[in-house]
């Protein structure tokens, strides 16, 4: 399978996101009370679960293997590797839990809210997702924490990035992540030396 169609590769020339500031606002930020749609079929708070220590990591879209991935979208700094971002987070979970964290993956996936939130059930499927995916197709969490995003093809997507939450509060935040396939480790690296 080659590199366009295969989600779970990163082709070796992915454009490097540079750091616009864009996140700059988010540390000390609360959580706000924004009830999203979860791939286990429940609503989910995102401020009452942030009163927990928790990771949120943000990512476009994840495509399926076999479907193409178009150049233009490997040309975007940051798009691409969402399959990679998830699977180091699910590969990685068991430590985030050890450290007392939970995680939880947001996407604005889909053009709507139920065509995203059924892609994002059968990708937690495919890959054996040990979290919950949450669905922001209506971009209500995107909006409220004021996160970056980009235009493709008519649509919004959100900028790569994570935060790490406790007590409501945006301890810290990873922007821009790359390579996206690293983003757990990086996240691991730091609850570790807090």
């Amino acid at each position: 399978m080659g590199v366009d169609r295969d989600p779970y590769a990163l082709p070796p020339d992915l454009p490097v996101p540079v750091d616009n500031r864009a996140c700059d606002h988010l540390r000390g930020t609360l959580m706000p009370s924004v009830v999203l749609r979860s791939t286990r079929g429940r609503l989910v708070n995102v401020g009452e679960i942030a009163k927990h220590p928790t990771v949120f990591f943000f990512y476009p879209e994840t495509g399926k293997p076999g479907d193409p991935i178009p150049e233009a979208w490997n040309r975007i700094p940051g798009a691409r590797g969402c399959t990679p971002q998830n699977c180091g987070f699910r590969d990685r979970y068991q430590e985030f839990g050890a450290l007392g964290f939970e995680v939880f993956g947001v996407s604005g996936q889909g053009r709507s809210e139920e065509q995203g939130l059924a892609e994002q059930m059968e990708f937690a499927e495919r890959a054996e997702l040990p979290f919950e995916l949450l669905n922001d197709s209506r971009l209500e969490l995107t909006r409220a924490l004021r996160l970056p995003t980009f235009q493709f093809e008519g649509r919004a997507f959100i900028e790569r990035l994570a935060l790490v939450a406790d007590g409501r509060r945006i301890d810290r935040v990873f922007y821009p992540v790359f390579p996206p396939d690293k983003n757990a480790e990086m996240v691991l690296e730091y609850l570790g030396g807090r």
